[in-house]
């Protein structure tokens, strides 16, 4: 593990204890840091490394959409699924508002006819999503819910962190078909996590495993 990857898991562990001491500002402070570390730059404009930016920005888009031999996924579809989970978690679960995706109509711009998180996606399917995506549009996606994530948690109340998702929220998840059914039980992982708990790991910590993910499927092409 090269040391950017070692100050992010460090921080990482720093956000959870300042979470758990309920110690507002200092997470906050946190997690807009490790947040801006599993985006693009772009997002931010800061001086922090970028994990995303280190993956990408030197692929092409014939590589971000292949599926090597032995993996499950391409680049692409990673993307698009930590976006799409990054939206529904923060706009839907925590801030109880439309999610980026519905409200800019980017099943449009991205080229797709799927509205959910792409989880339980079969081979074909997955690949078929990875053949028509628009690339730049993806990113440009991730950087819309990147920033709205930033403007949702700045503006969370101390008292926030400890509660609970409300399951009228929960319930809007499948009624906007932003889970698919067979997807269930994360959508019952969800609603045993606080707000504290969510911000772990959706726009953290899930980020982060799947843009490991997506380093290793570099490394292979």
């Amino acid at each position: 593990m090269d040391s950017n990857h070692k100050l992010w898991n460090q921080g990482h562990q720093k956000l959870h204890k300042a979470l758990s001491a309920n110690d507002h500002r200092k997470a906050i402070e946190l997690f807009l840091d490790q947040h801006a570390m599993v985006h693009s730059a772009n997002i931010t404009k800061s001086r922090l490394w970028s994990f995303e930016d280190e993956v990408l920005n030197d692929m092409t888009e014939s590589q971000m959409r292949c599926i090597p031999h032995g993996s499950e996924h391409s680049i692409a579809w990673i993307l698009f699924h930590i976006a799409r989970i990054e939206d529904i978690t923060m706009n839907l679960l925590v801030a109880g508002t439309m999610q980026v995706f519905v409200r800019e109509n980017w099943a449009k711009k991205l080229n797709v006819s799927i509205i959910h998180s792409a989880n339980k996606m079969d081979s074909s399917d997955t690949a078929f999503l990875s053949a028509r995506l628009n690339i730049d549009a993806l990113r440009s996606y991730r950087q819309a819910v990147g920033r709205r994530t930033r403007a949702i948690v700045k503006e969370l109340k101390p008292e926030k962190f400890k509660q609970k998702v409300a399951a009228s929220r929960l319930q809007k998840v499948m009624d906007e078909g932003a889970l698919l059914p067979e997807a269930i039980e994360i959508l019952n992982y969800w609603g045993k996590r606080t707000i504290a708990g969510l911000l772990l790991m959706p726009p953290t910590r899930h980020n982060f495993l799947h843009l490991n993910e997506a380093l290793r499927i570099k490394q292979k092409l």
